[in-house]
C-alpha cells in the first residue's frame, strides 16, 4: 500500500483538511460519499487495486469476467474514469484517502476474499509474497499459504537474526500457522534474542504435550534457558528426561550441562565408542569439538581441552549461528583459559567471539563479562570496567541471573583490587542479593572464589559457607579435576589467610600440593601459599618471596604477586631487601593509583608508580608532589606509618620522612594543623584551573 501525497489529484474538498491535519478524522466517510457517486465497476476496480492487484496485470476473476463479457465498460474506460475523478494516479496507485475509505467500508469478508485471490495469483506465477505476506498477516488474513511463507522466512532467519525470526513467527501464527509445530523454533528465537520469559512459556507448553514435535530442539532451548537462569542442573535434568536415545546431535550440549552440574559419569556415557559419527557440517563439528574439549578438561592431563575449545569457538564464529546452548564455545574456552592461568588468551577469545556475534544477542553480555574478568586478572582495571559497561548496554533485556551474578562478583573483585573499602562493601551488598538467585556449578567457580575471598576480607564468611561446601562437593563428584579445582583451592587459601584460620587453610594447601605433580599452575600457587604463610609468620627469605611473586605474575596474577611482594617488603628489616621487594611489586603492578580513589582502611595494598622520577616529585600548585599527595590521602584516612607503607609499597621510615617533609613545607605546627593543611592542599589540587 502506498502513502498519499497531497497534490492536484486530491479532490478539492479534501485538500484543505489534508493540508491542516495530514489525515482528516473523517476522511473515510468523506471519501465514501464521493465513491458512492462512482459506478460499481469503478469502485470494484479501485478496491482490487487497494487490496494489492496492479495495473497492468491480472485482476480479480469476477471483474475480468464482467469486462470480458461486456457487462461493464472496458478496463481502459474504468481507469480513465477513476483518474478523472482524482481517485487513481497515472501510475495506477489509488490515492491514500480513497484506499483507506475503500478498505474501511468494504466488508471484511470481501477484502479477505480478494486477498486470497491475489495470493493465488502470486502462487500461480511462482512469485514469493515477500513483505506483502507480513502485511496480509497483520491485516488479519488467515491463509495457510501466507502462514507457510512467513514460517519459511522465519526458519531462514532463525540462526542468524533471531529478533526478525520472532516477528515472522508471530505473524505466521496470525496467518494460521500451527502453534505446537512451531513452538520449539519460536522458543529458540525468543531465547536467542534474550527474552527468557517468552521462551520459557513457549517451551513449557511444548514439553507437556503428547509426542511434542521437534522435541530435541525444545530441550536444547530449555537447557539453555535454565543455564542463563543460573540453574544449570535443571538443564541437565531436561536432557536426562529426553534420554540418550533421542539426543542425537545434541549429545555435546547435554555433556556441557552434565559436566557443569557434576555428573561426570553421565557425560562420559554420551561419548561411548559406538556413538554415531557427527555430521560433517560446520555447526555439528563445532558441537562435537566442544563436547570433547570439555571432557578433556576433566582429565589429569587437560592440556588438549583448551585448543579444542578454541578451535570450536573459531568455527562457531565462522558459522554465525545463534543456537541454544548451556555455554557457548567461546565462554567455555575463556573459562578454561582463566583456570589455566592464561587470562590474555581468554580475553582474546572473548573479544573475537563478541565481534563475530557468536551466540547472538543473548550471548554477548557473558562474553563481555568474561573479557572483563580476564582484564581484571591481568590488572587492567580500566579495561575491565569498560567491558562491564559493554555487557550492561549491549542488549535491550536486563542481565540474566547467571550474568548478573558474574557481574556482581566482578564489581567485588575490582573494588578489592582498588583497595576501596566503601566501594567493596557496596559491591558486596549487591553480590549478596545476586547470590540468592544463583547456584553453584563448574562454570561459576571463579566468581564464587572471588566472593569467598571478599567475605573473608569483610568477616562475612558465613554468608558463603554453604556455597563453598557445595563447590567442594561438586569438584569431588567430578574427581577433583586439577584444571577446575586449583583456582578454587587458591581462592580458599587466600580466604583462610585473611581469616587467619590455619584449619581452613590446611586442606586447600594440601590439595594444591597434591595437584602440583600434574599442574604447573598448582605448583606456582602451592609455592605462593607457602610463601604467604612464611611472610605472615615473619620467617621468610626475600629471594623466595620475589620468586613466588614473579611466578604469580607469569601465570596471569600480577596483582596477587605485587601484593605478596609489597606485604613482605613492609616486614623486612634489611633496606636492600625492602628495595628489592618493592621493585618487584612495582614491576608486577606498574599502574599508579596516585590520583586517589577514595579508599579507606584496606589490608590489601594499592599500587604506586615504578619510580619517583618523572611522576610529579616537584611540588605543584598544591605544594605537594604526586607521591606526597598519595601519602597525604592515607594520613587523612588515619593510617599509621606501617599501614601507609603496606598500602603504597614504601617502607614505614620512608612514609615518616614524607610526612615530616610535608609538615615543614606547609608550615604545620602540630598534627591537627597538618591534617587541616593537607585537606586544603588536596582540595586546592582538585579545584579546576582557569
Amino acid at each position: 500500500m502506498t502513502s498519499h501525497r497531497i497534490g492536484a489529484e486530491t479532490p478539492s474538498y479534501l485538500r484543505t483538511e489534508l493540508s491542516q491535519h495530514g489525515q482528516p478524522p473523517h476522511a473515510a466517510e468523506l471519501m465514501a460519499k464521493q465513491l458512492k457517486g462512482e459506478n460499481a465497476a469503478v469502485r470494484e476496480l479501485l478496491l482490487a487495486l487497494s487490496v494489492g492487484f496492479m495495473l497492468p496485470g491480472p485482476l480479480p476473476a469476477d471483474l475480468e469476467r464482467k469486462i470480458d463479457g461486456g457487462e461493464v465498460e472496458s478496463l481502459d474506460a474504468l481507469v480513465h474514469k477513476a483518474e478523472s475523478s482524482g481517485l487513481l494516479t497515472p501510475d495506477g496507485t489509488v490515492v491514500g484517502p480513497a484506499q483507506h475509505a475503500l478498505l474501511t467500508v468494504a466488508p471484511t469478508a470481501k477484502v479477505h476474499a480478494l486477498q486470497r485471490e491475489l495470493v493465488s495469483v502470486y502462487a500461480a506465477n511462482r512469485q514469493p509474497l515477500g513483505d506483502f505476506a507480513r502485511e496480509l498477516a497483520r491485516g488479519g488474513l488467515s491463509d495457510p499459504r501466507v502462514a507457510s511463507e512467513l514460517e519459511h522466512a522465519a526458519n531462514k532467519a532463525l540462526e542468524h537474526d533471531p529478533g526478525l525470526a520472532c516477528q515472522l513467527y508471530d505473524e505466521a501464527l496470525l496467518a494460521g500457522a500451527d502453534e505446537l509445530s512451531t513452538a520449539a523454533r519460536r522458543a529458540q528465537a525468543a531465547a536467542a534474542d534474550g527474552d527468557l520469559d517468552t521462551a520459557t512459556r513457549i517451551v513449557d507448553t511444548l514439553l507437556v504435550a503428547d509426542n511434542p514435535p521437534d522435541v530435541r530442539r525444545g530441550v536444547d532451548v530449555a537447557a539453555a534457558v535454565w543455564a542463563q537462569r543460573d540453574m544449570l542442573a535443571r538443564g541437565a535434568d531436561v536432557y536426562s528426561w529426553l534420554g540418550a536415545s533421542r539426543l542425537g546431535p545434541s549429545a555435546p550440549l547435554a555433556a556441557i550441562a552434565l559436566v557443569g552440574s557434576g555428573n561426570r559419569a553421565g557425560a562420559e556415557a554420551l561419548f561411548s565408542a559406538d556413538a554415531p559419527p557427527a555430521s560433517p557440517t560446520l555447526v555439528a563439528t563445532t558441537l562435537a569439538l566442544t563436547g570433547r574439549g570439555i571432557m578433556e578438561t576433566l582429565t589429569a592431563d587437560p592440556d588438549q581441552g583448551l585448543p579444542r575449545l578454541i578451535h570450536a569457538s573459531d568455527m562457531f564464529n565462522a558459522a554465525g549461528a545463534a543456537l541454544p546452548m548451556p555455554e557457548t564455545p567461546a565462554a567455555l574456552a575463556a573459562l578454561v583459559a582463566l583456570h589455566s592461568g592464561e587470562p590474555h588468551t581468554a580475553e582474546t577469545v572473548c573479544r573475537s567471539a563478541a565481534a563475530a556475534g557468536q551466540g547472538g544477542n543473548a550471548a554477548k553480555p557473558r562474553l563481555f563479562l568474561l573479557q572483563a574478568w580476564s582484564a581484571m586478572m591481568q590488572d587492567k582495571l580500566e579495561d575491565a570496567r569498560l567491558a562491564i559497561n559493554e555487557a550492561t548496554k549491549t542488549n535491550h533485556w536486563p542481565l540474566v541471573p547467571r550474568d548478573e551474578f558474574l557481574c556482581s562478583a566482578l564489581e567485588v573483585g575490582l573494588a578489592r583490587r582498588n583497595g576501596d573499602v566503601p566501594e567493596l562493601i557496596k559491591a558486596w551488598e549487591r553480590a549478596r542479593e545476586a547470590m540468592l538467585h544463583a547456584t553453584v556449578d563448574l562454570y561459576s567457580l571463579l566468581p564464587w572464589g572471588e566472593l569467598m575471598i571478599a567475605a573473608a576480607r569483610l568477616r562475612e564468611s558465613r554468608r558463603v559457607a554453604h556455597y563453598v561446601d557445595e563447590a567442594n562437593q561438586l569438584l569431588g563428584r567430578l574427581g577433583d579435576p586439577p584444571l577446575w579445582a586449583v583456582p578454587f583451592h587458591w581462592a580458599a587459601v587466600q580466604a583462610a589467610l585473611l581469616s587467619e584460620s590455619p584449619a581452613d587453610l590446611a586442606p586447600h594447601a594440601t590439595a594444591l600440593a597434591r595437584a602440583a605433580n600434574h599442574s604447573h599452575l598448582a605448583a606456582v600457587l602451592a609455592t605462593a601459599g607457602k610463601t604467604w604463610v612464611s611472610v605472615l609468620a615473619d620467617k621468610f627469605r626475600p629471594a623466595d618471596v620475589e620468586m613466588a611473586a614473579r611466578s604469580l605474575g607469569r601465570v596471569g596474577m600480577p596483582w596477587e604477586g605485587a601484593r605478596l611482594a609489597g606485604h613482605a617488603a613492609a616486614k623486612t628489616e634489611e633496606r636492600k631487601d625492602m628495595v628489592r621487594l618493592l621493585s618487584c611489586a612495582r614491576d608486577l603492578h606498574p599502574q599508579s593509583s596516585s590520583a586517589g580513589n577514595g579508599s579507606s582502611g584496606s589490608a590489601e595494598p594499592r599500587p604506586v608508580p615504578s619510580s619517583d622520577q618523572g611522576n610529579g616529585m616537584h611540588p605543584d600548585g598544591s605544594g605537594l608532589s604526586e607521591r606526597e599527595k598519595e601519602v597525604a590521602r592515607l594520613v587523612l584516612e588515619g593510617k599509621t606509618y606501617r599501614e601507609i607503607g603496606e598500602a603504597i609499597y614504601i617502607s614505614p621510615r620512608t612514609a615518616e620522612h614524607h610526612i615530616a617533609r610535608m609538615r615543614r613545607r606547609l608550615g604545620a605546627e602540630n598534627r591537627s594543623d597538618l591534617l587541616a593543611r593537607l585537606r586544603l592542599a588536596l582540595n586546592s589540587d582538585n579545584t579546576p584551573q582557569e
